[in-house]
């Protein structure tokens, strides 16, 4: 089993440019699932305490304020999904920038018609790592284009919950849920598990579990 230790210096270098980026990927993605399952504190762990968010003219304040109040919105809502795509980043040490695609599809009641809007834009955010977690400084909401159609069938039944009740929670808290204690020991992320070391079982995220080389669970 590789040590990070046994590395050369340019291959740690380059592993923990991978971790990061993973890092900051995972931040991304689980700032998607806060929106959708309208989880205001798996969101606050997005974003650092003070941290700005600027969506224009939809809203402009702090980061744990733009949660609260996205939150609200969101369940006067029928339904709503948040996707990701095309992420670059760029690091630099304990600080990075990231552009990352995002695709919002909203369901809402309109003067008696279910109307859908889905919006095309980008979120472009300045980064750093604090204690070992990432999180964003500085979020600005690019959009890039969108469309207003009116709904007039549903085939297939919905089955998703907008809450810790939606299938989900009961998967990933096997293997990890901010809500539940386990947390990364080295980092303090979410969704971390058990990995076997040499000195006894350690509950790290699968970032920190990389970088020090421990291996599969």
């Amino acid at each position: 089993m590789t040590q990070t230790a046994d590395l050369s210096p340019s291959d740690q270098q380059l592993l923990r440019a991978v971790t990061d980026r993973q890092a900051i990927t995972d931040q991304i993605h689980r700032y998607c699932r806060a929106m959708d399952r309208i989880d205001a504190e798996l969101g606050y762990s997005v974003w650092h305490n003070g941290a700005e968010a600027d969506y224009g003219a939809i809203f402009r304040g702090t980061g744990h304020a733009f949660i609260d109040w996205v939150c609200e919105v969101h369940r006067g809502m029928e339904f709503h999904t948040h996707r990701i795509s095309n992420i670059s980043i760029e690091l630099d040490g304990d600080t990075a920038g990231s552009e990352s695609y995002v695709m919002v599809t909203l369901r809402f009641a309109q003067r008696d018609r279910l109307m859908q809007s889905t919006s095309h834009g980008r979120y472009v955010d300045r980064w750093s790592r604090h204690n070992g977690r990432w999180a964003i400084d500085r979020r600005e909401y690019v959009q890039d284009f969108d469309d207003l159609t009116e709904v007039t069938t549903s085939v297939v039944e919905r089955t998703g919950r907008r809450d810790r009740h939606d299938p989900s929670y009961a998967v990933l808290a096997a293997v990890g849920d901010p809500r539940s204690g386990l947390e990364c020991q080295s980092c303090g992320a979410p969704f971390a598990r058990l990995w076997q070391t040499r000195d006894g079982d350690a509950r790290l995220c699968p970032s920190c579990a990389t970088l020090h080389g421990i291996g599969c669970p």
